[in-house]
């Protein structure tokens, strides 16, 4: 079949292009269609190209800065989207958590929608969105977010199947596009990650971009009230072999955001090390609580420094922590994905 692999910016590299690497791997002819492609992302040498798939953008990339800062230009992507041409196509795999996925199905070929997340900006973080953004910002939400949420739901009528990368955002694609999903989580790669000793750094670890979400402020606020000591990594600045380091050096990973899934607890108990995590979100899916890791009931510092010395006060396995992360591996995802992609 001729395949084409829909993503919604090819900028940077963080989960959702892990599984859009992943994607390619099992569809090694497909065609790559994406409204930005980034200077940084490209194959050395090769313009035009990434990690052996030719890359083909929407004109959003030729806009001021649009390769750079694609999200700036959300309310011109539907429009951008639907001029794609993708007739001859058979297949199309949509890597989605902006608008990539409405596009002009060619009579014939079928859909499937590897949904990240139903936007977090438009449904159900809209209002905490809206009360952090600035003057500018709050008046372009004003101005577009009815147009972009029809366009969002008009979208998924293009879609075929859709897949969830966890049973939160499944209940997510129920609630905003009416649509039933099957879930297969991102692949993690667990044998590279769980190729380490684990060390005695003494120290807890928070790993991701430091955005607010994500919460590094409870993490920061929870260690400086027992008088713990907090290592703060990732946000593009580590390489793989240090974040690994950091991981296995860690006493426990702190996980205090509220995540989709979170492919940073799997990461984490690779290398042998718990976790201890909001209890909502892909968290619950991902971190077995009381076996290899601890969950806290709200976002409170009162509530994470309760959990930390609950933590302190048990003994842990690095071996059950690397079993429960090799359910995630990515071996389970190329099966699964191959799996529904024959069936489709």
């Amino acid at each position: 079949m001729k395949t084409a692999l829909l993503h919604y910016w090819l900028t940077n590299r963080r989960g959702g292009e892990q599984v859009l690497s992943a994607l390619g791997r099992l569809l090694p002819e497909a065609d790559i269609y994406t409204h930005a492609f980034g200077l940084k992302m490209r194959t050395p040498g090769k313009d035009g190209e990434w990690e052996g798939h030719s890359v083909r953008e929407t004109f959003i990339a030729h806009l001021p800065l649009g390769r750079r800062k694609p999200q700036a230009y959300l309310p011109l992507m539907p429009a951008a989207t639907r001029g794609l041409n993708l007739e001859g196509y058979d297949l199309i795999v949509s890597s989605e958590s902006g608008p990539i996925k409405g596009i002009r199905k060619p009579a014939g070929a079928r859909h499937v929608c590897y949904c990240h997340t139903p936007m977090r900006y438009l449904w159900d973080l809209h209002d905490e969105y809206y009360r952090d953004a600035g003057p500018l910002g709050k008046l372009a939400m004003r101005m577009f977010t009815p147009y972009l949420r029809r366009e969002d739901l008009k979208s998924a009528e293009s879609v075929d199947e859709f897949i969830a990368n966890s049973a939160f955002v499944a209940e997510r694609i129920r609630k905003v596009y009416g649509r039933d999903s099957v879930v297969v989580h991102p692949p993690v790669d667990t044998g590279f990650y769980g190729d380490c000793e684990r060390g005695e750094g003494g120290y807890y670890l928070f790993a991701g971009a430091p955005v607010k979400y994500k919460r590094l402020d409870l993490a920061r606020a929870a260690c400086e009230r027992l008088g713990r000591r907090l290592v703060v990594a990732g946000g593009g600045g580590f390489t793989r072999e240090e974040m690994r380091t950091a991981y296995a050096g860690a006493r426990a990973l702190l996980f205090p955001g509220l995540e989709d899934f979170g492919i940073v607890p799997v990461e984490a108990q690779a290398t042998g090390t718990p976790v201890i995590a909001y209890g909502a979100g892909g968290a619950l899916e991902t971190v077995a609580g009381g076996d290899t890791g601890i969950f806290f009931a709200e976002q409170t510092v009162e509530s994470l420094c309760n959990a930390i010395e609950e933590f302190e006060g048990r003994t842990w396995s690095a071996e059950r922590c690397r079993a429960q992360a090799a359910r995630f591996d990515g071996s389970v995802f190329n099966d699964r994905m191959s799996a529904i992609l024959a069936s489709v």
